[in-house]
């Protein structure tokens, strides 16, 4: 026999056709996928603007052309797929800002929009979407433009200050327009035991060092500025936007393996420092590696990924046929994201291990 307090609490339940049944989130943060791009793209602004100081203004145009040509592309994608705003949530814009990054300030026009068909229509369209790409879209682009254009992808314009003579890097100048990029420099140096020490030195000495944190040197235009890029990762990190068990894990243990190898043999790679802040190192670290989509959810599968991604970009480095090995080690770690993923998830709340029945 039901009480009066049993029979009033009954009276206050709401009506079934009142309940509304969904899935998870059921409490949103307010962010927004334009949200979210727009800061990324901020925290860029830095780099871009560095880019633009050591390179002139073939910088801005190819950055420009990128952006251009993978919005174009979306929207294109998107009116065929009958989905005519996706170019709105500015995902588009900050791939193309990453692929220029990834491009030299002096490729051919013509590079962008291959690139940034590669990078919307193959790496992201082509999987259903911005959410559905297992791997990070401007990426894929740099290493399909690398395979396919192999000469024009490693044709570096020197900065706008090397031809001046008191340059620590004006020596490696090989014309009047291309030269080498320090890990160029390097992985060149291994080959000749006769000055493999002399040329370690001088990539290696303090003042070089300087270079490379203000980003006075050849290269991609994300492979420039350290200190641009930090700042940016810096506020990507306050904003809780990315995980900071990512960049210390790569970035950390770039430095851990090539320290051990310098350390046993000084003439198979230069030491930690130049390693850490030389290449693609920060840009993949902060801005590439901590995609959201591409990346491992749990802050252990964080570490692993970032542990792999500097393990692979060691590899690469000291006993690879590139000097670079960023975006190699980035996107086969995109392809064991979803594994990491699987041994690093946490159990739901209220589960209990299978026992064995006797």
């Amino acid at each position: 026999m039901e009480t009066n307090s049993e029979v009033k609490g009954s009276m206050n339940l709401p009506k079934q056709e009142e309940l509304l049944a969904s899935v998870s989130p059921h409490i949103h943060s307010g962010a927004s996928i334009r949200k979210i791009m727009l800061t990324v793209i901020v925290a860029l602004l830095p780099a871009c603007t560095a880019g633009v100081l050591f390179f002139g203004l073939a910088a801005l145009k190819t950055i420009l052309l990128c952006v251009a040509f993978c919005v174009a592309i979306e929207w294109i994608w998107g009116r065929l797929d009958g989905r005519p705003d996706d170019w709105k949530d500015m995902s588009a814009a900050l791939t193309g800002i990453l692929l220029a990054l990834n491009l030299a300030a002096n490729v051919p026009w013509w590079i962008c929009p291959i690139g940034a068909f590669l990078a919307i229509g193959i790496g992201k369209q082509l999987y259903g979407g911005i959410g559905y790409n297992p791997f990070n879209p401007a990426l894929v682009a740099r290493v399909g433009l690398l395979i396919g254009f192999p000469k024009l992808m490693t044709t570096w314009m020197p900065s706008l200050n090397m031809s001046s003579a008191s340059h620590p890097l004006n020596q490696y100048v090989l014309d009047a327009t291309t030269c080498a990029t320090p890990l160029g420099v390097a992985k060149t140096a291994m080959t000749r035991p006769d000055t493999v020490n002399d040329v370690f030195s001088a990539l290696s000495a303090p003042e070089t060092y300087m270079v490379y944190l203000k980003g006075d040197m050849p290269g991609c235009l994300g492979e420039t500025s350290v200190i641009a890029l930090l700042l940016g990762g810096i506020l990507l990190l306050a904003l809780r936007l990315i995980k900071w068990q990512v960049p210390v894990a790569f970035i950390g243990t770039v430095a851990v393996f090539t320290g051990i190898v310098h350390y046993f043999n000084p003439a198979a790679t230069p030491g930690p420092i130049f390693h850490v802040l030389t290449g693609g190192l920060f840009l993949g670290a902060f801005f590439m590696a901590t995609d959201m989509v591409t990346s491992p959810m749990t802050n252990r599968g964080a570490l692993v990924f970032g542990a792999g991604c500097g393990l692979i970009t060691t590899l690469i480095r000291v006993w690879g046929g590139y000097p670079e090995g960023v975006s190699f080690s980035i996107l086969i770690m995109n392809a064991l994201t979803p594994m990491i993923d699987r041994y690093t998830a946490h159990r739901p709340f209220g589960t209990r291990k299978k026992t064995e029945e006797k």
